[in-house]
């Protein structure tokens, strides 16, 4: 099981010098991945914790990705409806191209009615919004020459095509998963419940006849309590994910650095 952790591109710690110090620490001590998030436009009454701000998480990977070597770059989740589909699927490719193929991709369909007004998108779209949007990813990956509105055009660069895991609750992300041959990305509070999803989402790879990709799961461990953290670290690693994703809690560089020391402890250490 490889192990990811979370970076704040929001509020206060999302400037560039936070951001750039955290990623490269999180790559020195010898983690998987690091992973951000999606915001576009916040109210000002849903604004606590980020006073609103939030950083592009693609052209983030992008800026990170040109300061570090290893490190896998992660989107959990990259939401579809706010954005048009064809423009994505070439910022994707270019984050891939340009971060030697380092991208982990999470795509949902999102939530807040606000930003989807803000969009003036219809919200009860939003599911078909993400599949187009997914065809159209699998297309351009897959074709040197792509059609698209009776147009054909040339998709290039076309590097491999990056991992995607879709995000969201196990009443539809699953599903969504095994129709596209994706991964899922659930958040999760405890191993025990995680166990019982992963029997829903391999149910239904089973009814479709088809083998379900692989599950990146985040969640929070109790780092100070390293016997139970690494207790459910464990637990998580015996039910076959294949990363686990570790919220960080931190307000500047040197607590990160901290943090990420304990859990190193916990989950990259025998």
């Amino acid at each position: 099981m490889k192990i990811g952790v979370t970076l704040r591109n929001m509020g206060p710690q999302s400037t560039r010098e936070i951001m750039a110090r955290c990623c490269q620490r999180a790559e020195e001590i010898g983690f998987d991945s690091i992973w951000i998030t999606d915001h576009i436009a916040i109210p000002p009454d849903d604004s606590q914790g980020s006073g609103g701000r939030y950083t592009d998480p693609l052209t983030t990977l992008a800026w990170l990705a040109g300061m570090t070597q290893s490190i896998y770059l992660g989107v959990g989740v990259l939401i579809a409806p706010y954005r048009s589909a064809l423009p994505t699927a070439k910022q994707i490719a270019t984050v891939q191209e340009l971060s030697n193929n380092r991208l982990l991709l999470g795509i949902a369909v999102g939530w807040m009615d606000a930003e989807f007004k803000a969009l003036g998108v219809d919200r009860h779209q939003r599911g078909k919004i993400t599949d187009e949007t997914l065809t159209v990813i699998k297309q351009c990956f897959e074709n040197d020459i792509v059609k698209l509105n009776d147009q054909a055009f040339i998709f290039s660069p076309r590097p491999m095509a990056p991992p995607i895991y879709i995000g969201g609750s196990v009443k539809h992300a699953p599903k969504r998963a095994v129709k596209f041959g994706h991964g899922w990305l659930p958040m999760t509070r405890n191993p025990e419940t995680l166990a019982r999803d992963l029997e829903t989402f391999h149910q239904l790879g089973s009814d479709q006849g088809v083998e379900p990709g692989p599950v990146a799961a985040m969640t929070s461990l109790p780092l100070d309590n390293i016997d139970e953290a690494k207790r459910l670290a464990n637990d998580y690693q015996e039910l076959g994910i294949e990363r686990l994703i570790c919220s960080v809690k931190y307000t500047n560089a040197d607590e990160y650095s901290a943090q990420l020391e304990q859990l190193a402890k916990v989950a990259l250490t025998p």
